[in-house]
């Protein structure tokens, strides 16, 4: 049988044929992100949470012939019953300081002193500095109306940052329910990420990727984030037992320090001395000075613990997820950002120390 010859115009069929199907592909492509967008940050932290907690599921289930299914339920459910309590009073606590703080403003509570005399002699901006400075203390009203358009620019754009803090809570307890149902189909779904990850990389390549991602997202999980969040509900919940003003929100600083991996100590420390200079040296002070201290320093305890069971990611591409996730997206984000920047990583440098051997040698 002879071959047809490929001619100029069969040539250019074939790629007409093919671009037309890229193109489809690509629209398909695009309306599926389109419809799946508004919960990519939800199924991420479902997925994250699914592979950090299924070791703990198959331990329960070793040698107790339990099923996927009910192991996976009671994890997810207690799970819930132990974070509502904390959870429920730091948004109490939170949206108490902000009420606080807009009635203290509607009252004219706010005192401020006047400028010292060398503010003026500072270059550039000294004398406009002083100048603001000097209305704030003597007419704080009379300034507010003067800049009312970015007041109220920056006050709605607090406003929806701490909502978001709320509906970011709320995620987090939707993503528990969903990462049980992946959960339930763990053995399932580990076979079906071998199965993608081999198709992407091939058969040889493909087990170790998946199980390079693995191992990643259960070290920054646990390691970094789940440490975090351990101490900021120690500590958010010591603060608010107390009544520390604004304890919400030095509870979100608490967490945003940690994942940073900064001391907590930063913040632990000045309130310590704010309820004793306030309250003066007694039982409960002194206890909730103790408590705070040692909730402060728990990541010490539990960073040897966890950390150490995974890979090494660089603490600069955790801190970088972290910042880029809550710009992105929120609290969540704050959360799934270090996961899948530190996945990202790994990946990049699998790809770049997996080179074929040089010919000749």
């Amino acid at each position: 049988m002879v071959p047809t010859p490929i001619t100029e115009k069969t040539f250019s069929r074939s790629l007409l044929d093919v671009l037309i199907r890229a193109g489809l592909i690509i629209i398909l492509v695009l309306f599926c992100f389109q419809i799946f967008s508004p919960f990519r940050d939800l199924m991420l932290w479902s997925v994250i949470l699914a592979i950090t907690l299924y070791p703990l599921q198959k331990r329960l289930m070793a040698g107790r012939g339990l099923k996927e299914g009910h192991v996976a339920t009671l994890i997810i459910l207690i799970a819930i019953v132990i974070l509502m309590v904390p959870i429920y009073l730091l948004g109490t606590s939170i949206a108490d300081s902000v009420e606080k703080a807009m009635n203290v403003v509607r009252e004219g509570g706010v005192h401020i002193p006047p400028p010292a005399d060398s503010v003026a002699g500072w270059p550039v901006v000294g004398k406009p500095l002083s100048a603001a400075w000097l209305q704030a203390s003597t007419d704080l009203p009379g300034l507010t109306e003067k800049y009312i358009p970015q007041i109220k620019g920056v006050s709605l754009t607090l406003l929806s940052k701490l909502a978001g803090v709320g509906m970011g809570f709320l995620t987090f307890i939707f993503a528990l329910i969903i990462a049980g149902i992946f959960m339930a189909y763990g053995e399932g779904g580990s076979r079906s990420a071998v199965q993608i990850a081999s198709r992407v990389s091939g058969p040889a390549k493909g087990p170790k990727i998946a199980e390079l991602c693995t191992a990643t997202i259960r070290a920054v999980a646990l390691g970094v984030v789940g440490i975090a969040f351990i101490q900021m509900l120690l500590v958010g919940l010591g603060f608010v037992l107390k009544g520390v003003p604004g304890a919400g929100l030095l509870a979100l600083a608490v967490l945003l320090l940690g994942i940073m991996q900064l001391p907590v100590t930063v913040i632990t420390l000045p309130v310590i001395v704010y309820v004793f200079a306030t309250e003066g040296a007694n039982t409960a002070t002194i206890v909730f000075a103790i408590y705070v201290f040692v909730a402060g320093l728990v990541d010490n305890v539990l960073k040897p613990l966890l950390l150490g069971r995974g890979v090494d990611v660089p603490m600069p591409v955790v801190l970088i997820g972290a910042l880029g996730g809550m710009v992105t997206g929120g609290i969540i984000g704050l959360f799934i950002g270090p996961v899948v920047l530190a996945v990202g990583y790994q990946l990049f440098w699998q790809w770049v120390q997996d080179r074929p051997p040089e010919e000749g040698l």
